[in-house]
């Protein structure tokens, strides 16, 4: 065994699988005092208990309305110091539970931070998300490769080599600068910070359960400054559902992305559809303010968006039409004539 071997020791499963139960264990315990309420068994005695608690819809909507609380958000909050000890664990399970809860978080920051309240727990929790993507990325940016219709398919093999192939480089687009470390939170770097951590929501956006995509499209709604009638009407009863805040291009990105995913990830689903619906309020709502700011960017990937929505309802609807309307109808119009063809038919005499 070489030296570059023996320098990595192979790990104990068992020793693993016994720490985890260990955070975990520590996180309930946090978290039952803050709801000074037990967990039910289905969290506590569950083989993966934050998955288990993620998809709790009780129990995450009993967080949620503690976030929601006027006095939320300060630098003594139980609740922010325990958003930040769960994710700075490291376990991808735990972190996930954190970010379930980032619209609401981010949603009431926003807002709050325009009439300068301390909101120290926040931004505390909103900077252990910054500094873990600092970490992941190392200083580089997130960047994609345009395709290039002159370069031979990655999918298919060329038969005979291509001539006069470009000797450019590739266009390389840069859709996420790279991160500068931040210990605190200026006013100059609110949106950057805030837009860094829905980067990081949205690239675990397909684990986030639907309850969480809602709430950040009702936080969009508001942020935008123009809200839909119904759901102006439904909000006045609750205190802290967001108000009008800036927009810069740096916040907008990651919100439509987030947006694109909700608008096109709908089905069939009653609930799915509901989301899908609520999707689309908050990106007319983000396009009407995109015109309002006169922001060229903002209005071009918004109406992108709505022109990408309808385009998909056209086609499931051209899908829907073309399909039988039952099979139980079909089938028996099927034995209806069969039986017809039987009693038409002549009868042998032989």
């Amino acid at each position: 065994m070489s030296n570059d071997d023996s320098s990595f020791p192979p790990s104990n499963p068992t020793t693993t699988q016994q720490r985890q139960c260990s955070q975990y264990d520590s996180v309930l315990q946090s978290l039952t005092q803050i709801l000074g309420s037990p967990l039910p068994d289905s969290i506590t005695l569950s083989d993966n208990p934050p998955f288990s608690l993620l998809h709790n819809h009780h129990i995450t909507t009993q967080i949620t309305n503690l976030l929601l609380s006027p006095s939320s958000g300060a630098g003594d909050d139980s609740l922010c110091r325990w958003l930040y000890d769960t994710f700075q664990s490291t376990c991808p399970d735990l972190q996930l539970l954190v970010l379930n809860f980032l619209p609401t978080l981010a949603g009431l920051y926003l807002s709050r931070s325009i009439s300068r309240q301390p909101l120290a727990g926040f931004e505390a929790v909103l900077l252990a998300l910054y500094a873990h993507e600092t970490t992941s990325r190392a200083n580089q940016p997130l960047t994609f490769t345009l395709p290039n219709l002159t370069y031979p398919s990655i999918y298919h093999e060329s038969k005979s080599p291509a001539k006069n192939r470009p000797t450019e480089d590739p266009e390389v687009v840069v859709f996420s600068q790279a991160i500068e470390p931040h210990g605190t939170v200026r006013s100059t770097k609110r949106a950057r910070i805030v837009g860094v951590a829905l980067e990081l929501y949205f690239s675990k956006i397909a684990l986030m359960p639907l309850s969480s995509k809602l709430e950040f499209c009702r936080f969009c709604i508001a942020w935008s400054g123009f809200k839909e009638k119904e759901i102006e009407k439904e909000e006045e009863e609750k205190e802290e559902m967001g108000r009008r805040v800036p927009l810069p291009w740096e916040l907008l990105q990651p919100i439509l992305r987030i947006l694109g995913h909700c608008l096109m990830g709908g089905g069939e689903h009653d609930r799915l559809k509901e989301m899908k619906v609520m999707a689309n309020d908050a990106v007319n709502c983000i396009y009407e303010r995109a015109l309002h700011d006169m922001n060229p960017q903002a209005i071009l990937a918004s109406r992108s968006l709505l022109s990408l929505g309808k385009m998909e309802d056209e086609i499931m609807w051209e899908t829907s039409s073309c399909l039988p309307t039952s099979t139980t109808t079909s089938y028996n119009e099927t034995v209806a004539q069969v039986q017809d063809v039987e009693k038409n038919q002549p009868v042998n005499q032989d």
